[in-house]
């Protein structure tokens, strides 16, 4: 049996850190909600494994895993022309604390 080791998982670690600003630390960029989270990280992975053409391999993971002839393109797709921001109601201020005591 092979010793286990966990070069390959720190490895992929540091990759998805030094991809997405959400695993860094000090940060502004982070996710309010785990399900924008793990949106993000599906979206890393995606393009990680099916656009992405590493070095080593000269090709994509799943080129090199046979489940793709050749890379995914990847396009930015605008937003619908009927989708218009929703009005927000006017400015109130808010009520001043009575700090004197």
């Amino acid at each position: 049996m092979e010793d286990v080791g966990t070069s390959h998982i720190e490895r992929q670690n540091l990759t998805m850190r030094m991809g997405m600003r959400r695993f860094t630390r000090l940060t502004n960029v982070f996710s309010k909600k785990a399900e924008n989270h793990a949106y993000a990280v599906a979206l890393h992975f995606m393009h990680y494994n099916f656009v992405r053409t590493h070095k080593t391999l000269r090709m994509t993971p799943a080129m090199a895993a046979g489940l793709v002839e050749s890379p995914w393109e990847v396009e930015v797709v605008e937003e619908a022309e009927d989708s218009t921001p929703k009005k927000r109601g006017p400015y109130k201020p808010r009520a001043k604390k009575d700090n004197s005591k």
